[in-house]
């Protein structure tokens, strides 16, 4: 009996090793294009994310039937310095050409690295699968920006497939110090004129296509039949992106980014990006600009993204999400 005994308490216990290991199954480091490395990470449902060390820049988000519901340009350049268009850039510590550092700052520029021992992220939404990044300024980095971070981005699958990203800035300096900040989203859709943004109405926003001039939105929702370029001010944390044609909506969760920004190029040239290419993304970006984050030494700053894709037409509670 002893014997026994033992027997099935040693297969109760490599089942339940198995099962956890399903569960938290490593990521996959591989190259990509042009032999940059990339992290694969997926869960049980066959759901995914890709992100390149270049940038610790997402460039792929796929549903459970391999539908990809990021967007890349399809000439997208892997090939540093030059940033890659499409999925999600990270903008750090300069949104734009708002200030007198690169457009968009330079953290989009450099190689990240896997962080083996994150610190804790207690009130982070639950996930299944995920891969933590981690950025330290450099000296070359401080001839640009004489400034100290330390930059943690985590990339996550919620439970119901939902894409999360936590950023977390700290100021490793003996000085304090200001900086803006964003994501920058290109969310695939069937037709960038087929679609309409919801959530912004009646706020003010800047019009970059006219020296951000300050104007009031006071329509119901966004649409699109030329270039579009807003920043939006003081807006909601969730922002809709409907999708007639899909019948389906795109809901994007922010938290710690005051403003937002809502871009497509229509016709535009744009070298990196293919002539057709505008018809089937748009930007829809958590940003914090109008008031710069600020930082002792010591402290952190934190935002989350949190985006989900659920039938048109209902509330993100009463709805299974399609991703």
């Amino acid at each position: 009996m002893g014997n026994k005994a033992n027997l099935i308490f040693l297969w109760a216990t490599l089942v339940a090793v198995v099962a956890m290991a399903t569960e938290h199954r490593p990521f996959e480091r591989t190259k990509g294009i042009n032999g940059l490395e990339k992290i694969i990470v997926r869960d049980r449902r066959g759901r995914s994310f890709e992100v390149y060390l270049y940038g610790g820049q997402v460039t792929s988000w796929k549903n459970e039937k391999g539908e990809d519901l990021l967007f890349m340009s399809t000439k997208a350049i892997f090939k540093p310095p030059t940033p890659i268009r499409g999925g999600i850039p990270v903008l750090f510590p300069q949104y734009a050409n708002t200030g007198p550092l690169p457009s968009h700052g330079f953290v989009r520029q450099r190689f990240w690295e896997i962080d083996a021992h994150p610190p804790p992220l207690p009130s982070h939404p639950s996930s299944s699968a995920h891969v933590d990044l981690i950025l330290k300024s450099s000296e070359a980095d401080s001839k640009i920006w004489p400034n100290k971070f330390v930059y943690r981005l985590r990339v996550a699958l919620g439970h119901g497939g939902d894409l999360i990203l936590t950023s977390r800035v700290k100021n490793s300096d003996v000085k304090p110090f200001n900086f803006t900040v964003g994501l920058h989203p290109y969310f695939s859709v069937s037709d960038i004129s087929k679609i309409q943004v919801e959530g912004l109405q009646n706020l003010d926003y800047l019009d970059q296509q006219k020296n951000r001039t300050r104007f009031t939105d006071h329509g119901k929702f966004i649409t699109f039949s030329s270039q579009l370029d807003r920043l939006y001010l003081r807006t909601p944390k969730k922002i809709r992106i409907v999708d007639h044609n899909k019948k389906k909506t795109i809901v994007v969760h922010k938290e710690g980014y005051a403003d937002a920004v809502v871009w497509n190029p229509w016709e535009k040239k744009v070298s990196d990006l293919g002539v057709e290419d505008y018809k089937r993304f748009v930007a829809v970006e958590p940003v914090a600009v109008e008031k710069p984050i600020k930082l002792k030494p010591g402290q952190e700053w934190k935002g989350v993204l949190q985006v989900s894709v659920v039938p048109s037409g209902c509330s993100r509670k009463s709805c299974i999400p399609h991703t």
